[in-house]
């Protein structure tokens, strides 16, 4: 292990530019911490297709925001999730947080090899995201007012992405972290009809939900030209396994998750929505 001072050096996020590493990066820095973007137009850049940036990113790193792309559920991922954790100890990481995902066993192989690496770790683990309404894929289908997708009634509890940005700082910069799993998930469990109805509320327009087979949802990212585990994700991770709440954020921050209407009349506020 390195010797260098920890307080002076920088944390590591990986997807630095995404929807959780932006926030984490944004809240290191005015907390006074140095942080180092992971993306491929870092300094240095990392790619996690390329394990030949990975050293050079780590090197001199003091705490490590893991968020692996494009999803812990793909095939392989808890292998290069694995192995990308170990070299980070033996450069002498001191803690990896890493951002996972609930009811995925690739996401449950890389909390393994995580914990397994030889750092200090804390798990975030977490439910679907509110913002990918207004910052990812379900955008397009807000602007064009119908959320057309192949979850029938299936509830989930959205969450914040700036909860999730706040538990991770937290679980970086403080202790009675290592070694937790905290579950993240918004206060209240909604079916996309009912988030489709919180947007209509939050634009002032109609937003409606449209049931989808996965065969339709299947031929409609094709023509969109978006990947196809975006079609794994809904059938296998929105069947009502991860319904449930937790008490992530309270545990974490002690106060309560981002309900979903208030993160609909934020995100409408910044005119993300407007046609």
């Amino acid at each position: 292990m390195r010797n260098t001072n920890q307080n002076t050096r920088p944390t590591l996020v990986t997807g630095g530019t995404g929807k959780t590493g932006r926030r984490v990066a944004e809240r290191l820095h005015e907390l006074g911490h140095p942080v180092r973007v992971g993306s491929r137009s870092g300094t240095p850049p990392f790619s996690w297709e390329d394990p030949a940036t990975w050293e050079p990113a780590l090197e001199g790193v003091g705490d490590l925001y893991l968020s692996y792309q494009p999803d812990l559920a793909v095939p392989g991922a808890p292998e290069s999730v694995g192995r990308f954790a170990r070299a980070a100890a033996d450069l002498g990481v001191r803690r990896i947080v890493l951002l996972s995902g609930r009811g995925e066993e690739g996401a449950l192989a890389a909390e393994r090899a995580v914990a397994g690496a030889g750092a200090e770790w804390t798990v975030v683990r977490c439910s679907f995201f509110a913002q990918n309404f207004s910052e990812s894929f379900l955008l397009p289908q807000v602007l064009a007012g119908e959320l057309a997708l192949p979850v029938g009634g299936v509830r989930e509890p959205f969450v914040d992405a700036g909860d999730i940005a706040d538990v991770a700082v937290a679980a970086l910069t403080g202790k009675g972290h290592a070694g937790v799993v905290h579950e993240v998930t918004g206060p209240r469990a909604l079916s996309f009809a009912d988030a489709a109805a919180e947007l209509s509320a939050a634009t002032g327009r109609t937003v409606r939900y449209t049931d989808l087979t996965h065969e339709e949802f299947a031929a409609a990212l094709a023509e969109e030209g978006l990947p196809p585990e975006l079609g794994d994700l809904f059938s296998v991770l929105l069947d009502g396994r991860n319904t449930h709440t937790a008490d992530g954020v309270q545990e974490a921050l002690g106060r309560p998750p981002k309900d979903f209407a208030v993160f609909a009349r934020e995100a409408a506020a910044t005119g993300v929505w407007n046609p």
